[in-house]
């Protein structure tokens, strides 16, 4: 079964073999039919970015696949297909097909998220298009081992600093050494990231295009409309724009209808009146929460990894917290208590351990997707 061979993979490696994925798909690349890829890459909204282009595409007629990570409940959120998350009859078809195809010391070898994208890849060979988000990185990510059409560059900041580079230019370099052919940049943080992205397509010979470039006044207008009616923070937004941008540069007409049904879960979600969800876990994500939700107080669930910038994620946060409730979580990766509440004691934020919801307060369940696949198991009963 899929479920248990791949239960059977560590999900997190201290070090990573770049050239095993290429060397991989380069022996069964003939044997693979590879639909139109759009790639997706950068540090926050690959996800909502993805899930809105999908979304539209199918809207529009097209057979479109959107492979995203990590899951929340089940690993069938990972691979969207024409509407709906993959069927587990049709992922155990394609494990056994991809069985076939890989040598036992090759299938042993790819990692769990080596393994799953070509698990995707397989499920939409029959798809128009297929919005591929990186998982990690972009130049030796296994999604870049595809060709494709265009790569979608989501906003760039700090993050899997020991994977990825430990400045800010450097992370922007790996990932952009991603793109193949052609490029469109989203709206940026930092005048660092253009550069970047400047100096690595001139070096590629690929065309970069700023996302402003392929929006015009009448999308402008469509753009107001459609996120009106999703309820949509303003980050949440500029990804839209990069979804439509796509679209424009694809030459594909859409209308504001064509986004009904395109919101991601677990992005700023309303779960409940009350309790807003969000799997955000970097620095980016959380300026770009605080300034969403800046003139409300929210008790906020929390927890994090260790390599992650806890103590300045918590610090933006602040102004929005009425104070913190820690939910455990069971995985080696997540800090320790003590460390976590030396943290919170420093920066005067009051915490104690979670409980349960009060329907008088408001809530904020942040901290990545193990905080939010915690914190639903306990909701949800």
């Amino acid at each position: 079964m899929l479920q248990s061979f791949l239960d059977a993979k560590p999900l997190y490696y201290d070090e990573i073999d770049y050239t095993r994925m290429p060397r991989t798909y380069a022996r069964i690349q003939n044997q693979i039919k590879l639909p139109k890829i759009i790639h997706l890459i950068g540090t926050n909204g690959k996800g909502t970015t993805g899930r809105f282009l999908a979304s539209a595409l199918f809207s529009l007629g097209f057979r479109v696949g959107h492979y995203s990570s990590p899951h929340i409940l089940k690993f069938n959120e990972r691979i969207w297909y024409n509407g709906r998350d993959i069927s587990d009859a049709a992922l155990q078809s394609a494990h056994q097909r991809l069985q076939q195809l890989l040598t036992p010391q090759e299938s042993d070898a790819l990692s769990y998220f080596e393994y799953t994208t070509l698990l995707a890849i397989i499920l939409y060979e029959d798809c128009d298009y297929v919005v591929l988000e990186a998982g990690l990185g972009g130049e030796h990510d296994a999604t870049a081992v595809f060709e494709n059409l265009l790569t979608l560059i989501t906003p760039i900041g700090m993050d899997h600093e020991a994977f990825l580079g430990d400045t800010l230019e450097k992370i922007a370099a790996t990932k952009l050494r991603g793109v193949q052919k052609c490029a469109l940049l989203a709206k940026q943080n930092s005048q660092s990231v253009y550069e970047v992205a400047a100096e690595i397509c001139g070096q590629k010979q690929a065309a970069l295009y700023r996302v402003d470039e392929f929006i015009e006044d009448e999308d402008l207008s469509k753009i107001a409309t459609i996120s009106e009616r999703l309820g949509l923070e303003s980050y949440l937004v500029e990804n839209l724009k990069l979804a439509i941008a796509a679209l424009n540069y694809l030459n594909i007409a859409y209308s504001a209808e064509s986004f009904q049904s395109s919101r991601l879960f677990g992005r700023l979600t309303k779960i409940a009146e009350n309790i807003l969800l969000d799997v955000g876990h970097n620095v980016l994500a959380a300026t770009a929460i605080a300034k969403s939700l800046a003139g409300k107080k929210y008790i906020l669930i929390y927890n994090s990894y260790r390599d992650k910038n806890y103590t300045e994620i918590l610090s933006i946060l602040k102004p929005i917290i009425k104070h913190v409730q820690i939910i455990r979580v069971d995985e080696q990766r997540i800090e320790t208590r003590a460390s976590l509440e030396e943290v919170l004691s420093d920066l005067q934020i009051e915490h104690r351990d979670f409980e349960a919801i009060d329907p008088a307060e408001h809530y904020l369940v942040f901290g990545s997707f193990s905080v939010a696949e915690s914190f639903l198991k306990v909701y949800h009963g």
